[in-house]
């Protein structure tokens, strides 16, 4: 089971050019997305510590999403 509102993600893919999209295909994207934005949590975390701050800034974002 996802966290991500799948309607959403929905219009995002048809958005893309999607006519239809199937549920398992939104949760599919989702179970993708989460698993990036874990990704980019865990390296954006480390380059807060890093910089001696607790809360995450746009930059930590950036940083990680750089990275991957």
């Amino acid at each position: 089971m996802t966290r991500l509102p799948l309607t959403p993600l929905g219009r995002i893919l048809k958005h893309g050019g999607a006519e239809r999209v199937s549920e398992s295909a939104k949760e599919e994207l989702a179970k993708y997305l989460e698993e990036q934005a874990s990704a980019i949590t865990e390296i954006a975390l480390e380059s807060a510590k890093a910089n001696g701050r607790k809360t995450l800034k746009s930059e930590d974002i950036i940083y990680a999403y750089k990275i991957l």
